[in-house]
C-alpha cells in the first residue's frame, strides 16, 4: 500500500440496514463493492486502479419506530401506490438507514502515476480529488443515496518509520469521533471451544448467537428453587468484552458450479451459476484512536473455489499482564 483515498464523512440516505440475519448496518460487501465500481470508472478513464477499503462510521440511525412506545421496534415502511383493484400491493420488507460513514481505500499507486499532466503533483492530484469526488456523488452506497461528501483527500504514505507512524497517527485521529469496523474471528472461535468444553453437541452457530442475541437469566435467592420460587431477571454478558457485533461477510457455495444456462430463470444466461448462502461472523467496533496500523483496518476480498468473503487483517494487541 503506497497510499490512501480518504473519503471523509459520506452522508447516506436510505441504505440497506438489513444483511442476511443481521441488521442494523449493511454487510462489509456493500463497501467493497462500492469500492470496486468507482476502482472500474477510476481504471477504464484514468488506468488507476484501488484496493480494499476501511470502514469507520460515526453516526447512524435506522428507521425504526416503537409503535405502542415501548416494546419491539418495527421498520418505518414506504406505502405503496395500490393495485389496480384498489388494495394494497404485496411488497418485500425493507429496512433503511441514515449513516455518516467515512472509507480509507488502499491504492498501489502514487501521484506519478498520474496522467493529469497538469504540470506539477498538487494540481495533479487536485485534479483526482475532483474526479472522486464527482464519481463518489453519481454513486449509491448499500443501496442508499449519497448526499454529501466532506471531503476527499489522496495522501502518498511515507516509507520511513517514523513519518508513517506519525502519518497513521495523524489520519486516525482525524477520523474521530467515530469506530472502525474490523473482524474478530478469533473470539467466535475461543466461545466455540469454550462451549463444547461443556457441551460438545454445540456448533458453531450457538456461539454466534451468543453474541448476537439478547439472553436473559432467572436467579433466585433461594438454596432450592421450585415453581412458586420467587425470582429476578438478570441480562446475561456476551461472552467477551468489547462492542462485539454479529456481521455478514460474504457467501458461501450450497452447490456445485453450474455451466452457463444450465440453471433456467438466471439473470445472466452468459455467466456460469451457483447457488450460494450467506456468510456470518463476529465484528468489532474499535476507536480509532486504539490502531496503529491502517493495514489492519482494511478490509478485502477472499475467494475460493466455494467461498467469496471479505476479510482483514486485523489482530488484537496481547494483553502485557
Amino acid at each position: 500500500m503506497k497510499s490512501l483515498i480518504i473519503l471523509r464523512h459520506l452522508s447516506v440516505e436510505n441504505a440497506n440496514a438489513i444483511a442476511g440475519l443481521t441488521y442494523g448496518f449493511p454487510a462489509i460487501s456493500n463497501f467493497l463493492g462500492f469500492t470496486h465500481a468507482l476502482s472500474r470508472a477510476l481504471q477504464k478513464d484514468h488506468g488507476l486502479v484501488l484496493g480494499g477499503c476501511a470502514v469507520i462510521c460515526h453516526q447512524h440511525a435506522v428507521q425504526a419506530y416503537q409503535p405502542a412506545g415501548w416494546g419491539d421496534y418495527v421498520f418505518s415502511l414506504t406505502r405503496n401506490p395500490l393495485t389496480k383493484e384498489a388494495k394494497t400491493a404485496a411488497f418485500n420488507e425493507e429496512a433503511r438507514m441514515s449513516m455518516d460513514v467515512s472509507l480509507l481505500i488502499e491504492c498501489d499507486f502514487t501521484s506519478y502515476d498520474f496522467d493529469f499532466d497538469t504540470g506539477s503533483t498538487k494540481g495533479d492530484i487536485t485534479q483526482l480529488e475532483q474526479y472522486l469526488t464527482q464519481k463518489v456523488l453519481m454513486q449509491r452506497l448499500a443501496g442508499g443515496t449519497i448526499q454529501s461528501i466532506k471531503q476527499v483527500q489522496f495522501a502518498e504514505i511515507p516509507q520511513e518509520i517514523e513519518k508513517r507512524d506519525q502519518f497513521t497517527r495523524k489520519q486516525l485521529l482525524r477520523l474521530l469521533p467515530g469506530f472502525a469496523l474490523v473482524n474478530r474471528p478469533d473470539v467466535l472461535q475461543a466461545h466455540h471451544q469454550a462451549l463444547q468444553a461443556s457441551n460438545p453437541d454445540a456448533d458453531l452457530i450457538d456461539a454466534w448467537l451468543d453474541f448476537s442475541a439478547l439472553k436473559y437469566q432467572a436467579i433466585s435467592s433461594e438454596e432450592h428453587p421450585n415453581e412458586e420460587s420467587k425470582a429476578t431477571w438478570q441480562r446475561i454478558p456476551k461472552p467477551d468484552s468489547g462492542f462485539l457485533v454479529p456481521i455478514s461477510m460474504g457467501y458461501h457455495a450450497i452447490s456445485p458450479l453450474y455451466a452457463q444456462g444450465e440453471v433456467a430463470s438466471t439473470r445472466d444466461a452468459n455467466t456460469p451459476f451457483r447457488f450460494v448462502e450467506s456468510a456470518y461472523s463476529i465484528g468489532q467496533w474499535i476507536s480509532p484512536h486504539r490502531i496503529h496500523e491502517i493495514e489492519s483496518l482494511i478490509w478485502r476480498y477472499q475467494c475460493t473455489d466455494d467461498a467469496y468473503l471479505c476479510k482483514n487483517l486485523y489482530q488484537p494487541a496481547k494483553s502485557t499482564q
